[in-house]
């Protein structure tokens, strides 16, 4: 029987498991709560408890494996497979995650960041095709990303490659929580979107929907806002058009450094589909100069919540 690849996408209210085939089919998941309290304490055992009741269940045992993948957040030590600073995990101090997993599977373990495994898994069995040079952008309640050149993901000196949410697309712009202003992340994600909203309507004169919706005090969201912009509300529009500005900007940036064949846009907001990604392309290409229009792609990710499980399995290959 040929060997398996365990893949975990470790998140902030649960965490995914898959049992994937070498090639990278999934044959089983599920997933548990993820319990962050007493600092996060209980995530590794529950994750070690999950995968050996699993294995009892489907009757497999830790040498049908080739090994154990996990994408996580936070900032994470790919050589010791060690994790920090995850505060949407209570995890403030530095955890052994490898040296937990490994002790209680018996069964080898690789850890990346999770956007990073994101990444690997839109490339591997998503819209990237497989192909050796691969950028993916995803757009959540911040904006992260993962860079694959020549088939292997960029790390950087100190782990922060792909940080794509930090590049800077405004001067002067927003304050970001990484302490500069202008960041991508400050106008493209979720939140992001919100803001431009917000900052655009106080400037507008006419009448729209959104304007009073705005106005009223009422909770928006960035799904809002693109139904709204397919809808015609001209106020919904030009927010939409800001925004795809900004993502065309850092797209054409990421494609005149790196040539990619693709840059797959994954993530909440990236469920706006084809009306976003049409917009981004056109200020992709505005920004680009012709070898890299003609040769690099805006894509959408088609894998979905399944990027993740399907990328850190991958890890292991």
């Amino acid at each position: 029987m040929s060997k398996k690849l365990l893949g975990i996408d470790l998140g902030g209210t649960t965490i995914k498991f898959a049992i994937l085939s070498e090639n990278g089919d999934v044959q089983q998941k599920w997933s548990v709560e993820t319990n962050i309290l007493d600092e996060g304490t209980h995530i590794v055992p529950d994750i070690i408890a999950s995968i050996n009741h699993h294995l009892d269940l489907f009757n497999m045992k830790a040498a049908d494996f080739i090994g154990i993948g996990m994408g996580t957040p936070g900032s994470v030590n790919i050589v010791n497979g060690t994790v920090i600073g995850a505060y949407n995990l209570n995890w403030t101090t530095l955890q052994q995650v490898k040296k937990q997993v490994e002790a209680g599977t018996k069964i080898p373990f690789k850890l990346d960041n999770d956007a990073n495994v994101a990444a690997l898994g839109e490339r591997w069995r998503g819209a990237g095709e497989n192909d050796p040079d691969v950028v993916f952008v995803t757009l959540g309640t911040g904006v992260g990303g993962g860079i694959i050149m020549n088939g292997q993901l960029l790390h950087g000196v100190a782990g922060a490659a792909g940080e794509i949410g930090h590049i800077t697309v405004d001067p002067g712009g927003y304050m970001c929580t990484c302490g500069k202003r202008g960041c991508l992340e400050t106008v493209a994600s979720a939140t992001g979107v919100v803001r431009v909203a917000r900052s655009m309507a106080e400037a507008y004169a006419g009448s729209a929907e959104l304007k009073s919706r705005l106005d009223n005090g009422e909770d928006i969201t960035s799904k809002d806002v693109f139904e709204l912009a397919q809808a015609g509300d001209d106020l919904a529009l030009m927010v939409v058009d800001k925004v795809c500005y900004f993502l065309g900007l850092a797209c054409g940036n990421l494609g005149n450094t790196l040539n990619p064949s693709s840059i797959v846009i994954g993530g909440g907001v990236s469920a706006a589909g084809e009306f976003l990604r049409s917009r981004v392309e056109t200020y992709f290409e505005e920004f680009t100069f012709p070898q890299v229009r003609e040769s690099t792609k805006i894509k959408l990710a088609v894998l979905g919540n399944e990027a993740g499980v399907i990328g850190a399995a991958s890890l292991v290959k």
